[in-house]
């Protein structure tokens, strides 16, 4: 008995039967109807008008090859009814017997799944589905894609993998003629032709044997060293012959001519601690850095910077040492980072004085508050008694007794009381901007007040820094201008009346300072009242003094004029003082 599934139950007995159909209860009216239209020539389209399961099994057997009936049992089919499954897939359409087994197959628009059974409808997606304009639809089994039209290059034409070279020559034969060759090429094709030349020659476009030039279409058909000669289908390779200048040796390979390095070699002439520098074909003899050569000697000797280059390269005094030079700075400046310039030293900040210290440039001054004096040290304050002693008060402007104490006071304007009770505190107008100083002017703080000051340049002078001003270039012929200080600058320096005479109050130098240097200092204007004197310190310096006392409240602006003879020329440079004295009570 032959096998065939759970809806086939007809049995071999080697004669031939009709197909017959297993179908349950109240399908068998659906397979007699769909017969009988068959039989009655009226089409199978009646199944439309059923329910699906009836109208399924109606045109199953309103389908059938009744001729097929006639035919052996073995490989005979056997059309069994479906039964409605889920989601629209169907069971075995038509049962196929088989030796010792069976098979399943399904009708037009149907697929046979993967379990050999069921069977579910061929739905081409990209009927009804659009892709973006620019990729077209590919219907997949149960699915689709959207894949990227693709256009192809000239020479290659379209397949389902992609773009495919076109064979030219495959598609027509005589293409390149009876006597070239056609040779398919990526894209395109090429004619080659049918003669064959001897090695070294080449065809022409119109078949003749030319001469291969190897000299020029081979990249290197020598070795270095050699000439390539052209000949008559080959070429020879002769030995080039190198001739060197002076300074130069042959290289390895004899092909070219190269430097002949002396100073590594040892060949070179140079003495007396030059340097050797290798130059193309030659070499050069230097000497080091701060030596300059003796021709007459043949030897480097030292150089003295400090007379030899222009300019400034010390700020105040240098020093010439062996290829080089050193910097230093006078009493009262300390060398700068950049081992040039001199930085003046605030003395006041390691506290020398015992009580009050002003730096100044170059040195500093001690003085004492209210109630003490300056000892001959020049640096220590002694207290006085002053409120019991007439020499001196106990405050620093005003002492008023009261029943068994005291109690200190201060001036009206430009002081405020020290939390201490006995000192009077500046007011600092210029930093509070309290003051009534133009913006063409500055402002200088006093002891109890502020000064207006103006730092301008004369005729013929132009600033370089807040208190600088430098000579501009002179006419022709102008004495004037060339006898007029090369540089005028302005400081500013502010002392308590009453302070002890004489006291040295600003110093003046060259800068820097040269050997044979010599200077003279003197006030040339605002002494009037002879309050000042200028005295020469040494060869290169010079110092201005208070030789009597002041003992009101003053200001002053002094010039002082230093002229330098130096190397047999005379210079001069000013210094404009604004000098400042104070009430001495505070």
């Amino acid at each position: 008995m032959e096998k065939c599934g759970n809806n086939c139950n007809t049995k071999a007995t080697g004669i031939s039967k009709k197909k017959t159909k297993t179908l349950k209860p109240g399908k068998k009216y659906c397979c007699a109807l769909g017969l009988w239209m068959r039989r009655q020539g009226q089409g199978c389209g009646g199944y439309l008008h059923l329910g699906y399961s009836c109208g399924h099994v109606f045109l199953t057997c309103c389908e059938e090859d009744e001729a097929q009936s006639q035919l052996p049992l073995k490989g005979q089919e056997k059309l069994t009814p479906t039964v409605l499954p889920n989601r629209g897939i169907f069971e075995c359409h038509k049962c196929i017997s088989a030796w010792g087994s069976y098979r399943c197959s399904c009708f037009q628009g149907y697929v046979l799944q993967q379990d050999g059974h069921s069977c579910s409808p061929d739905i081409d997606e990209c009927l009804t589905h659009k892709c973006l304009p620019h990729q077209r639809c590919v219907n997949t089994e149960g699915s689709f894609t959207c894949r990227a039209q693709i256009t192809c290059p000239p020479g290659y034409h379209l397949k389902s993998s992609g773009c495919q070279d076109i064979d030219e020559c495959a598609m027509r034969k005589d293409r390149c003629g009876k006597d070239f060759l056609c040779e398919n090429t990526p894209g395109s094709f090429k004619c080659t032709p049918k003669q064959k030349c001897l090695s070294g020659f080449t065809q022409d476009a119109h078949g003749n044997c030319v001469d291969i030039n190897e000299c020029s279409s081979l990249a290197e058909p020598c070795s270095s060293g050699f000439a390539c000669i052209n000949t008559v289908g080959s070429f020879s390779c002769q030995q080039r012959v190198v001739v060197c200048n002076r300074g130069y040796h042959t290289s390895p390979d004899g092909a070219s001519c190269v430097d002949v390095d002396e100073c590594q070699m040892g060949s070179h002439g140079c003495e007396g601690g030059q340097i050797c520098h290798n130059l193309p074909g030659s070499y050069r003899c230097d000497c080091q850095t701060g030596y300059q050569f003796d021709a007459l000697r043949k030897v480097c000797t030292d150089v003295n910077e400090c007379w030899s280059y222009p300019g400034r390269l010390c700020a105040q005094t240098c020093e010439n040492t062996l290829g080089s030079y050193l910097c230093s700075c006078t009493a009262g400046f300390t060398l700068a980072s950049d081992q040039k310039n001199c930085e003046d030293i605030n003395e006041c900040d390691q506290k020398p004085c015992s009580q009050e210290c002003v730096n100044m440039h170059g040195s500093y001054q001690c003085y004492c508050r209210q109630g003490y004096y300056l000892k001959e040290d020049g640096r220590t304050c002694e207290d006085i008694d002053e409120c019991s002693q007439s020499i001196g008060k106990l405050c620093a402007f005003q002492c008023v007794n009261v029943v068994g104490s005291y109690h200190c006071a201060c001036p009206p304007h430009g002081y405020v009381m020290s939390a201490n009770g006995h000192t009077c505190t500046d007011v600092d107008e210029c930093k509070l901007g309290t003051h009534n100083c133009s913006f063409e002017k500055s402002c200088f703080n006093l002891q109890g007040g502020f000064r207006c000051l103006s730092f301008d340049c004369p005729h013929n002078y132009k600033k370089t820094s807040s208190t600088h001003c430098e000579r501009i270039s002179c006419p022709p012929n102008s004495f004037d201008c060339q006898n007029s200080p090369l540089r005028i600058t302005y400081y500013t320096l502010s002392f308590q009346s009453n302070i002890l005479t004489p006291a040295q109050i600003f110093r003046m130098g060259p800068s820097p300072v040269y050997p044979g240097d010599h200077v003279t200092i003197s006030i040339t204007s605002g002494n009037e009242e002879n309050y000042f004197s200028a005295r020469k310190l040494s060869s290169f310096t010079g110092a201005v003094y208070i030789q009597r006392k002041v003992r009101e409240p003053k200001d002053f602006l002094i010039e002082v004029e230093m002229k330098l003879l130096r190397r047999g020329t005379v210079s001069s440079f000013l210094a404009r003082l604004y000098v400042f004295f104070t009430p001495s009570s505070m």
